[in-house]
């Protein structure tokens, strides 16, 4: 199987359930792969689980594991994901902007891996303005797992152009997926199939 780009793999815990996957299997199934981040993306088991989860992950690969929106679950990983819903909320939790909301997390986390998704022009140059290691960009196609009120399709390259971070291109995507400008194609269920 040829893939061009690096893959950001998301490990949902919704999806290694609907598909029968412990988290050892799906290490195993993502070993071919040439993966520079693992996401772990959990909206059903207990914050207690998680963190269990989270250590099971850590114990089987040397892979950054990124955390999806919780700042709670950052001490035990590689980084966080923070989504424009979440960005919002953290913002009024730390009672600060976003730049510093953002700036506050990697001061007080360091050598931890900080993503941001974006969606148009406007989020790009915005997440210019923040210390991220990479954005996330989408979504490119429709999908299956989540709701997508706009996508990016064609646009994807020209978008991904304008920012100075890596972007991982989000939604829809597949393993051959060769767009211009994006550093690694985020790949969910096309890992599991």
């Amino acid at each position: 199987m040829s893939h061009s780009k690096p893959i950001y793999a998301l490990c949902d815990f919704e999806l290694l359930t609907k598909y029968n996957y412990t988290i050892q299997a799906y290490i195993e199934k993502i070993s071919n792969f040439d993966i520079v981040y693992i996401q772990y993306r959990d909206k059903q088991n207990t914050i207690e689980i998680q963190k269990q989860n989270i250590t099971l992950l850590k114990s089987l690969t040397d892979i950054p594991i990124i955390i999806n929106d919780s700042l709670e679950l950052l001490k035990l990983a590689d980084g966080l994901h923070i989504g424009q819903e979440d960005l919002d909320e953290l913002c009024s939790e730390l009672k600060l902007s976003q730049e510093n909301s953002i700036q506050f997390i990697k001061k007080t986390n360091q050598n931890k891996i900080v993503g941001l998704s974006t969606h148009n022009e406007k989020e790009i140059l915005q997440a210019n303005r923040f210390e991220l290691d990479y954005i996330g960009l989408g979504a490119y196609r429709n999908t299956t797992t989540k709701d997508v009120s706009s996508r990016v399709g064609e646009k994807a390259s020209y978008l991904a152009k304008m920012s100075i971070h890596p972007v991982g291109l989000i939604g829809g995507v597949k393993l051959d997926d060769d767009v211009e400008n994006i550093s690694y194609n985020v790949i969910g269920s096309g890992l599991l199939l």
